[in-house]
């Protein structure tokens, strides 16, 4: 049975198992990339994400299912690949953070105030209106902005407000308004 293991390990070169499994992360990752291009409509960056994706596939896969049962090996890491690109293709569209956000802020009235001056000084826009609670008046805050700026400006209202009700979700389109293109908030 170990004779078995060991000449099934031995059947592929290490060096080969490493590019198929390095191959797959990088197209699983621009597969990922592409879907956010799509869904954002960025229509030629994804049809070229696209176009290497595929043409990484044809060639890796290819090596993986010709002669698979002599080398079951490579079909693993073939798997082991994918699972991998999927969590890096992850990580780089968060780390990257298209698009736009809406956060909403619900707060007292004099914590709204300061929070609504702190983030305009920082060059945000925000626009408030008046509301009522359960038991208070309250200040609802809402901010368009950018997903790279997403978490400052949670951390900022929670720095001011731990107990605000911030709620945070993307926008599919956003048109006219004010939006800061140029400047990225900072504290």
């Amino acid at each position: 049975m170990l004779d078995k293991l060991l000449e099934i390990l031995a059947a592929t070169p290490w060096w080969e198992l490493a590019l198929i499994f390095l191959a797959r992360i990088f197209e699983v990752s621009l597969g990922t990339l592409r879907v956010i291009f799509v869904n954002k409509g960025h229509r030629k960056q994804a049809f070229l994400l696209g176009f290497i994706e595929v043409t990484i596939w044809v060639f890796v896969a290819s090596r993986v299912i010709v002669g698979i049962t002599e080398q079951p090996l490579k079909a693993i890491i073939y798997s082991l690949g994918f699972a991998s690109g999927v969590y890096v293709g992850s990580m780089i569209e968060e780390r990257l953070a298209f698009g736009k956000v809406i956060i909403q802020v619900i707060t007292g009235v004099e914590m709204g105030k300061k929070i609504a001056a702190t983030l305009r000084e920082h060059g945000v826009g925000v626009t408030t209106f008046a509301g009522q609670g359960k038991d208070a008046e309250k200040t609802i805050l809402m901010v368009f902005a950018s997903r790279r700026n997403k978490k400052l400006i949670i951390e900022t209202v929670n720095e001011i407000d731990s107990q605000a009700l911030v709620v945070s979700n993307e926008i599919a389109s956003l048109q006219g308004g004010y939006l800061s293109r140029w400047r990225r908030f900072v504290k």
